[in-house]
């Protein structure tokens, strides 16, 4: 995983946890509302991203 991605992931975690959810589809569709400049390869590395660290919250 990219350093870039993780520190923008992370960013997002703290600021709209409560929006997202450990479904891939919501995240990305998440991500692309926002009109950031990342290219679709990267929203949906972020999406991935978010995806995993939400269900790894939820397991504990």
């Amino acid at each position: 995983m990219p350093k870039a991605i993780k520190m923008r992931v992370e960013t997002l975690l703290e600021e709209i946890h409560d929006k997202l959810s450990p479904d891939f589809e919501k995240n990305k569709a998440l991500l692309y509302s926002f009109h950031m400049p990342f290219s679709k390869v990267d929203r949906n590395i972020m999406a991935a991203y978010i995806t995993r660290r939400i269900k790894a919250e939820k397991k504990k």
